[in-house]
């Protein structure tokens, strides 16, 4: 029931009459929460006859005061309604002159006599920060956190003389991340979508569609307000309740522990996973063990045994340093300001004058919170930084550790050089003494730029096809993974410095990263190699060169995406200019196969990055390795954290959970069929999100009497061959002309005998080992039908004998159009031919094109009219003629029919991860 106010809103907001009824308002209250909700309601039309907020402090004005006062409306700074439980009469009396027919109070610290509560035509409704009757009272977001609630929330209810106890009128919920604190919660979703609820309480009302919902008592909390006083954290508990009483009281009250005697405030707490770095203990009262101070931060322990990081700390003067930097002594040295820093540094002393208006100057030695400064003075100094010098990340955190203004310009200047390094990204290797070289792999979860286990602990073995060896274990990725994965891409997205580039500067990092690419890329083909059985000769130069080349090719296109002009009809006598603009989807999930890992993910994600989007990807399970050594390389090549995020794990968990997420707005895949269909489903039921896949393929290759034999002979063997068959172009079937067919299989079977089956990292070796156990089983089996159906087997058709997952490159002929290895794909090295009679090229046309499938196709004849005559015909993505596997980045890519729809490479694969704005103005 809760629920029935949105469903009515969707149905009415379109129509339009939905505006019509307004109503006269009284905003009761202070914040910048009430400034906006103030604000908000003022534009789509009610009128605020009366502002009623808290009194100048310090000299300074409420913003809610502040905008209501520029806009003309009466505001009211009463310091109480009531005195000794009695409403002052003089304060009613001004209240009700006013002639509110409704009072909207968005945060209210003074208590309101239920005379003026009741005193409108509809009442007065209140927000409040839970999912009521869930944490009633004054610090809801607090013990929301710190009962590791899973869902967080705020419900908008009509007010009445209990404490949080009204009929609701409206709820809003959202899930709780793991690292959350109160002000990420606060401005992630409590403030931004509670303003939004209170303009639509508001609306509701004045339509008369506003529901009374009363509240049940079954699961009501009451938890009492958190002051200093008592924050102190119980270190003797599990880390996961340490960590969610210190994140409970981010930032406000702040929870505190004794270290040496002194009030240690700690912030920024995040539970551990992995090793934990080496570092320097520390004794803290009433901890299970010492603390150790690393150099990512303070790592405290819980009585479980299991580790959380601080980040920061704060002392009883106010001063906050990083929590890696406590045994430091001494401060870093000074810089020297340049002359246009000196001026900027003029221009910051003018905004913290405008914020410090009790104080008489701003010296150097001017403290920011000793001069009043609260926290929402915080708020606008950074924003207004911000403004001034929008390539600088400040966050609120660095004005507690640099209160004065001299340390605080000192500070700045450093942001500004580029001189505040991020902390070193810590990587639990799984190393290996392979192909003359040490080899050093990631092989955890990366999220929002960190390695970490999995959510839940998991790992995984991922195995050598070569001789069946674990080469190590690989984080089994969760839900609750693919969670924090999209919200940190999500942050990066929408407030991290990604979506704030310039899309040069993007290119730039996508160069860089292309470079260390090509800087790693031996270690990549070995990884490869051994993660996924590429022939090392192979793997380097097509596995890791064309990802190196694609990274190039999309890199210099980030600056080259634009909309057109359109000429349209004026409105006369007035005239307009229509644009469109190219922008990008926002967070995106990538899905790839196992058999060119670290190709597919090149393919995707380089288009989706140059277009400005972040990503969370999923490797395939079998084969993770190269996307975690790519994930390292993004943080060198200096990819802010959150934009790319890359998940080990199952198809079923981590790509369902990928298919099904409200926050990604586009996901690609690459796969089989039969997933696809259920991604595609999952995708439109969800949030209808934006979608391409490239899926199974059962590619014709047409080969004519009149062909350059030797030449067919070699390609065909490619098109079959090539990655050992696992090849999503491979030609699953070949027609091959009657008069030629003989001696085209007798020069193959005979090329075949040539070819060295072994270790992929023999430089001699042409054909490796099949990807996985399960996979070579499904080849034989395909075998098995093949000849049970009665295709003859000219070669091959069974496992090597040796260790390790390899089969013989296989040869079928007398392949009838009925059979199942004629029409399914074997993803292997199985060479499917068909004879079709002398001149019938339409016939085999027919044949050829029979197929659910559309992804690629051959053709080889030197006939040229004949070439274009078939390439014109044959219904695939794209047409080889003679030649195959000739793929390139700036081709597009992609099937279809069954095949898929959506392109990999070229401009046309940029297109995929863009929408067009379409801008209409009048002049």
């Amino acid at each position: 029931m809760l629920w029935t106010a949105t469903q009515v809103l969707r149905k009415f907001s379109t129509s339009s009459h939905y505006y019509q009824n307004k109503l006269k308002l009284a905003i009761i209250g202070q914040s910048l929460f009430g400034q906006e909700v103030y604000s908000n309601l003022r534009k789509q039309g009610h009128k605020v006859v009366g502002v009623f907020t808290v009194p100048d402090k310090d000299g300074k004005a409420d913003p809610l005061a502040v905008a209501a006062e520029k806009d003309g409306t009466p505001v009211f700074k009463f310091p109480r309604w009531r005195v000794k439980g009695k409403p002052i009469p003089e304060v009613v009396d001004a209240y009700k002159k006013v002639g509110a027919e409704l009072n909207v109070m968005p945060f209210c610290s003074q208590f309101i006599p239920m005379n003026i509560i009741d005193n409108p035509k509809h009442g007065s409704i209140i927000y409040h920060p839970s999912i009521l009757p869930l944490h009633r009272g004054a610090s809801a977001i607090n013990w929301t956190l710190i009962q590791g609630d899973k869902k967080a929330g705020f419900s908008v209810f009509w007010a009445d003389d209990g404490l949080d106890t009204g009929p609701i009128l409206l709820q809003r919920e959202c899930a709780v991340e793991p690292n959350d604190t109160v002000d990420s919660l606060y401005n992630r979703f409590l403030f931004p979508e509670g303003i939004k609820a209170m303009v639509e309480s508001v609306q509701l009302i004045a339509d008369g569609k506003a529901p009374k919902v009363p509240q049940t008592e079954e699961g009501a909390s009451y938890e009492g307000i958190q002051k200093k006083s008592n924050a102190k954290v119980n270190l003797a508990q599990p880390a996961k309740a340490i960590h969610n009483w210190i994140r409970g009281h981010d930032k406000v009250p702040g929870a505190w522990t004794l270290i040496n005697g002194q009030s240690v405030t700690l912030y920024g707490s995040s539970m551990l996973g992995g090793s934990v770095p080496a570092g320097q203990p520390l004794d803290i009262e009433g901890a299970s063990q010492p603390g150790l101070v690393t150099k990512n931060g303070l790592v405290l322990y819980g009585t479980d045994g299991k580790a959380l990081l601080v980040k920061n700390l704060q002392f009883e003067d106010g001063k906050m340093i990083p929590a890696s930097k406590y045994f430091s002594s001494g401060e870093s040295s000074s810089v020297e300001l340049t002359d246009d820093e000196k001026k900027m540094a003029e221009e910051i002393r003018n905004i913290w004058k405008g914020i410090l208006s009790n104080v008489p100057a701003v010296e150097d030695a001017t403290d920011f919170f000793k001069s009043g400064a609260a926290s929402m003075d915080v708020v606008r100094l950074v924003e207004e930084v911000k403004q001034k010098c929008p390539d600088v990340q400040l966050q609120t955190e660095d004005v507690y550790m640099a209160t004065t203004f001299q340390d605080f310009i000192q500070m700045f200047v450093r942001k500004l050089r580029g001189e505040d390094q991020e902390e070193e990204l810590v990587i639990d290797y799984a190393t290996k003494e392979v192909n003359n070289m040490t080899v050093k792999m990631p092989n955890q979860c990366f999220i929002n730029g960190k390695f970490e286990d999995a959510e839940n602990g998991k790992n995984y073995d991922t195995i050598n096809p070569t001789d069946g060896s674990v080469i190590c274990k690989v984080s089994y990725a969760s839900v609750g993974d693919v969670d924090r994965a999209v919200a940190a891409a999500k942050e990066a997205y929408e407030t991290g410095a990604w979506g704030r580039m310039n899309p040069r500067d993007r290119g730039s990092l996508l160069y860089k990263l292309a470079d260390l690419m090509e800087e790693h890329q031996e270690e990549l083909a070995t990884i490869e190699s051994i993660d996924s059985g590429a022939v090392y000769t192979l793997a380097l130069k097509t596995h890791v060169g064309m990802s190196i080349q694609t990274f190039r090719y999309f890199a210099g296109w980030c600056d080259k995406i634009q909309g057109k002009t359109i000429p349209i009809n004026q409105a006369r006598p007035n005239r307009n200019l229509t644009f469109t603009k190219k922008e990008p989807l926002g967070v995106c999930a990538i899905v790839i196969p196992w058999n060119y890992p670290l190709m597919m993910l090149a393919w995707k994600s380089a288009a989706c990055l140059a277009a400005g989007n972040t990503l969370v990807l999923k490797p395939a399970q079998v084969t993770p390795l190269t996307a975690l050594k790519f994930a390292e390389l993004s943080v060198k090549a200096g990819i802010p954290k959150g934009v790319i995020n890359i998940l080990p794990g199952s198809g079923g968990m981590v790509g369902q959970r990928l298919s099904d997420h409200p926050d990604i707005r586009k996901l690609g895949f690459t796969g089989s069929t039969p997933i696809g269909k259920q991604i595609m489903k999952s995708c439109a039921v969800s949030n209808l999100k934006k979608v391409s896949l490239e899926l199974g393929g059962k590619s014709p290759l047409i080969i004519f009497g009149d062909c350059d034999m030797d030449k067919a002979v070699r390609m065909g063997m490619s098109s079959v061959y090539f990655n050992k068959g696992e090849n999503c172009i491979a030609a699953g079937r070949l027609f091959v002309e009657d008069c030629i067919h003989d001696e085209f299989i007798s020069r193959v079977v005979e090329e075949i005998k040539k070819m060295k089956i072994g270790d992929p990292l023999d430089r001699s070796t042409d054909h490796g080992p099949q990807n996985h156990k399960a996979h070579l089983d499904k080849l034989l089996e395909y075998c098995e039908v093949g000849l049970k159906e009665g295709a003859t087997l000219v070669y091959g058709g069974k496992q090597v004998d040796r260790p390790g997952f390899f089969m013989e490159p296989t040869v079928f002929t007398d392949v009838e159009d009925h059979m199942f290895i004629a029409k399914e794909e074997s993803f292997g090295p199985v060479m499917v031919v068909s004879k079709f009679k002398d001149g019938d090229v339409d016939g085999v046309l027919q044949r050829a094109n029979d197929t659910e499938y559309g992804l690629a196709s051959g053709v080889f004849t030197r006939d040229i009219n004949k070439a274009m005559y078939v390439s014109e015909r044959l219904e695939a993505g794209t047409v080889f003629v003679n030649t195959y596997n000739k793929t390139d980045v700036a081709s597009p890519f992609g099937g279809f029919k069954q095949s898929g729809f959506g392109k990999d490479l070229g401009e046309d694969a940029l297109m995929e991860y863009l929408k067009t704005k379409a801008v209409t103005v009048e002049y």
